[in-house]
């Protein structure tokens, strides 16, 4: 399927209008599946302990938690959320082992059938890195909320676990005629996953995500600040300051102090005139650091207005890396990869991306 991407400061969703964090390994060609959190009435401390149909109201599906969780009412929220943790991260690694097992016999598949089982490898792959990196911070984590920028990284990674998931579920269902001796043995554990993945989301929200979600600038960290109005006053070297105002044709935003800026170490702008320092996104992309850690900023790559027909993937082991570009309908990256042209879901995506991955 192809996608039309526009960078634009104030455009609407899929145009780059706003600054996104990604954190997670999934086709910007899935569905958004992570549903709205539920909104239960006033609870008791989450350190207290509590019964499990307590903690099951947080959760979607209510019925589906209270099979998951003993009956023990001597523990906690964050006894619960660990033990869902632990629960989906063993789900998980069970599934891929299913994955691998189809796959051991590809005579009885079709290429499509296989194509879909190998994205679902990767995405199941991914999802058990994500899985262990938030069991291993709530796990690390005494009762009490997580800082604001850890709290939104884990529910970055879980949000796109069931992301994950639900690309591997649409790739799957595309060549739904190739799984006529499978049937249930494969959608069954996909379907239990999504509701362990959500309720694990939804715990941790409840007890390590600190509350009132329309905090206040002045408790977000400096450098991964939201826009103001649209508006990003980004703090660099006055030479990459000089080539931004330059190529962009806007001023900066200038600041009384470093409180709301944000930080950009590097720059480099994509032309396909060749007047700049590349003419493809994806030579860009390529040269990003790897591996960094955010404190000194983000990887600033400034897309100059054309229609670039390629498909760009952001590297897991590039992160902290931000893409501007000219305007809606200026700056466009297109492909027409579809499902219905052979390609499987994931790979139909025009932009796909891994970890701190921004847009503006």
């Amino acid at each position: 399927m192809a996608y039309n991407l526009f960078f634009s400061e104030f455009s609407p969703p899929f145009t780059l209008s706003l600054l996104l964090l990604f954190c997670f390994a999934s086709s910007l060609s899935s569905a958004d599946v992570v549903p709205p959190s539920p909104s239960p009435s006033p609870s008791p401390s989450p350190s207290n302990p509590v019964s499990t149909g307590t903690i099951c109201s947080y959760t979607l599906d209510p019925s589906f938690c209270r099979s998951q969780l003993p009956k023990n009412n001597s523990a906690n929220l964050y006894d619960y959320g660990r033990l869902s943790f632990s629960k989906s991260l063993s789900s998980a690694n069970e599934f891929l082992k299913l994955i691998l097992r189809y796959l051991k016999h590809p005579s009885s598949l079709t290429p499509s059938a296989i194509a879909a089982l190998t994205d679902c490898k990767y995405l199941a792959s991914r999802n058990l890195d994500f899985l262990s990196t938030s069991f291993q911070t709530v796990s690390n984590t005494s009762c009490g909320p997580l800082d604001v920028l850890t709290a939104d990284y884990v529910q970055t990674l879980l949000s796109g676990i069931l992301t994950n998931t639900q690309t591997c579920l649409d790739g799957l269902q595309a060549t739904a005629s190739a799984w006529t001796t499978v049937g249930e043995g494969i959608y069954a554990p996909l379907a239990n996953n999504t509701k362990l993945f959500s309720m694990s989301l939804a715990l941790f929200t409840k007890g390590w995500v600190p509350k009132h979600e329309n905090r206040t600038v002045k408790h977000v960290h400096k450098k991964h600040l939201p826009p103001r109005n649209g508006t990003y006053p980004f703090k660099m070297s006055s030479h990459h300051k000089a080539i931004f105002e330059s190529i962009s044709g806007r001023k900066l935003l200038q600041t009384s102090s470093d409180d709301g800026q944000v930080l950009v170490n590097n720059m480099v702008t994509v032309s396909q005139d060749g007047t700049q320092n590349f003419v493809t996104v994806s030579d860009a992309v390529a040269a990003a650091p790897n591996k960094t850690n955010g404190s000194t900023g983000y990887f600033l790559i400034y897309v100059t207005a054309g229609v670039y027909y390629e498909y760009v993937t952001i590297p897991e082991k590039t992160m902290y890396v931000m893409m501007i570009g000219d305007g809606i309908n200026q700056t466009v990256i297109t492909g027409n990869h579809s499902v219905a042209d052979g390609w499987t879901t994931y790979n139909s995506a025009t932009f796909s991306e891994y970890k701190y991955f921004s847009m503006l």
